[in-house]
């Protein structure tokens, strides 16, 4: 497995390390404090590899006495360990990835999530409705809030578009893997034969981007002030509200009319902005630099089919990684933890691969 390789070249980092942080003409010097936070890095990772080599011995032993069959009472002893030792080992494998690849200073962030009906009709926009009430869930489970920037329902009940934060700590960190399409199959309601229809949904979900750290010129946006439209309350019909930004090197449109104050949808006009500018700035940077991105989970392409939602079967299966749940009631509640636990296990392996070639 690549997480042996990663440590056994660790550990002969570490020897290394021992010999370096000793020699006396490199104590006390700049060099020596960064030595010394490398050594302790490691030194951490080696002291959880130890624990996680005792399981791995252990599983060895219990099914070198099954396989031995000669006691029965040791047998049945042994096979009532191997599970508990299994998720014990699953954790220090999780633990051990986590600790070699540190989180980003991306994922810190807060982030904000756009969701769209896509193929589908009217099924697409009720589809579209059902995941904004799952997100809203999953983030009330993780004591998160959610704030709506822009929303577009549809006449039936449904989202043509909803744009929204998610405030928390690192909620970036968790979501980033919900972009793609998401694609369900049902029965619609609204179908008399009974015939299955596939629908889909699109969603992309940014890290939030403060003015300070993204500056766009004045001269670079195309600001266009009109009256709201659609559902919003008796007033936001009744002044010219409504904010729609172009920013004219890109030609992304952003629009924000959900609130009464023509500086409020401005000011919310400009975070999604921010954030869609940073996010095709890093899709590019990343793009250039070798095959990365096509690497890692948490960058896919927006029109990635990434998750099939299908109801006959009681099944969610995420393609990227090839893994179903049969749970889509408990799913669709906000029960998302253990499929982004698994996304972010996976893309950090993803990662292991490159740090092993890498080096660092």
């Amino acid at each position: 497995m690549i997480l042996e390789k990663v440590v056994k070249n660790l550990q002969e980092e570490f020897k290394q390390l021992e010999q370096k942080v000793s020699d006396p003409n490199i104590v006390g010097s700049s060099k020596y404090t960064e030595l010394i936070k490398r050594y302790t890095f490691i030194e951490n990772i080696l002291s959880i590899y130890k624990n996680y080599e005792k399981i791995k011995k252990q599983i060895e032993s219990d099914n070198a006495i099954i396989e031995d069959g000669s006691e029965a009472e040791l047998i049945e002893l042994a096979k009532s360990e191997l599970e508990e030792l299994g998720e014990e080992l699953k954790k220090y494998e999780i633990i051990l990835v986590k600790e070699i690849i540190p989180p980003s200073e991306e994922d810190e962030r807060i982030a904000i999530m756009e969701i769209r009906a896509g193929t589908g009709g009217d099924e697409a926009t009720l589809f579209a409705a059902e995941l904004y009430r799952m997100y809203t869930k999953y983030s009330e489970n993780k004591g998160w809030k959610t704030e709506v920037l822009h929303f577009n329902g549809s006449g039936v009940g449904g989202v043509k578009e909803v744009i929204f934060k998610v405030n928390g700590k690192s909620t970036y960190k968790f979501l980033k893997y919900e972009s793609g399409v998401h694609r369900v199959q049902r029965i619609p309601q609204t179908e008399s034969q009974g015939r299955l229809h596939t629908s889909a949904v699109t969603i992309a979900v940014f890290p939030e981007v403060k003015d300070v750290e993204l500056q766009i010129k004045p001269e670079e946006l195309r600001i266009d002030i009109f009256r709201s439209s659609g559902p919003g309350g008796q007033g936001v019909n009744t002044t010219d509200s409504a904010v729609r930004i172009t920013h004219i090197p890109t030609n992304i449109v952003v629009t924000c009319q959900d609130e009464r104050s023509q500086i409020q949808n401005k000011a919310r006009a400009m975070t999604i902005l921010r954030s869609r500018l940073y996010d095709k700035k890093k899709q590019e940077e990343e793009a250039r630099i070798h095959s990365k991105r096509r690497l890692m989970i948490g960058s896919g392409d927006r029109s990635e089919k990434i998750r099939t939602y299908n109801y006959p079967q009681n099944r969610i299966t995420d393609h990227r990684i090839k893994f179903s749940l049969y749970n889509l009631e408990g799913f669709l509640s906000g029960e998302l933890d253990e499929l982004i636990e698994k996304l972010i296990f996976e893309d950090n392996l993803k990662k292991l691969e490159m740090y092993n070639k890498d080096g660092k």
